[in-house]
């Protein structure tokens, strides 16, 4: 009766593990994420856009107007507004969330014509900046975050970089930004918060290698 016993025993872990085989993995959706911090501070470089993307869709959907105070941003969620101190000459600005970028490593945040005249950027083109969270939305749509490891105007060469990357972290995408030239964005990763793409990034980046994080709105 005992050999019995066992013998159902093992028949049912057999079972088990062959369901355990057949179970799909679940797929988590992306993260609520919290919203920025009103009085939180970053500093860094920015720089200013005007033609050509003036008059073209922004990546809020509106249409880009440069005579406007706006202002792309990698990561912070759209109707952010950010008060934008040039640190070299003290003044400020205060300017809304529209669109995303800088796509140069080492830059934060990309002002509107009016944005940088505003700070008198428009001759030097970039600055030292401090960006404080003055109003952010109280609910922002799900978001995911990636790592930009390079941007081209060739297609091809793109797409071989995703490849490379694709193979070694096994999710990576291309982006198409327009413009004049039109770049190919090459995105690795699919984090659910921005320290998760962080810890990407730092496991990515190598001399010679860019790789910032970036918010994925789609």
């Amino acid at each position: 009766m005992r050999r019995a016993t066992g013998v159902a025993f093992a028949i049912a872990l057999i079972a088990a593990a062959g369901c355990a085989k057949k179970r799909k993995s679940v797929v988590l959706p992306a993260a609520r994420p919290t919203p920025a911090a009103v009085g939180s501070i970053e500093t860094g470089i920015a720089s200013w856009y005007g033609y050509p993307y003036h008059g073209r869709r922004a990546a809020n959907g509106e249409i880009y107007d440069m005579e406007k105070l706006t202002a792309a941003h990698r990561t912070l969620a759209f109707e952010t507004w950010v008060e934008v101190e040039n640190i070299e000459n003290g003044k400020t600005v205060t300017v809304r969330i529209t669109d995303r970028g800088p796509f140069v490593d080492g830059r934060i945040v990309d002002l509107s014509k009016a944005g940088a005249r505003a700070i008198d950027l428009i001759g030097p083109g970039v600055a030292k900046v401090r960006l404080k969270i003055v109003s952010a939305p109280a609910s922002a749509a799900a978001a995911l975050f990636a790592v930009q490891v390079g941007a081209f105007q060739d297609p091809e060469r793109a797409g071989r970089v995703k490849e490379q990357f694709d193979q070694k972290f096994g999710v990576a995408r291309v982006v198409q930004r327009s413009g004049n030239p039109v770049l190919w964005r090459v995105l690795v990763g699919s984090e659910r918060t921005e320290d998760g793409a962080d810890a990407l990034a730092a496991r990515i980046r190598a001399p010679g290698q860019p790789a910032f994080v970036v918010r994925i709105d789609d």
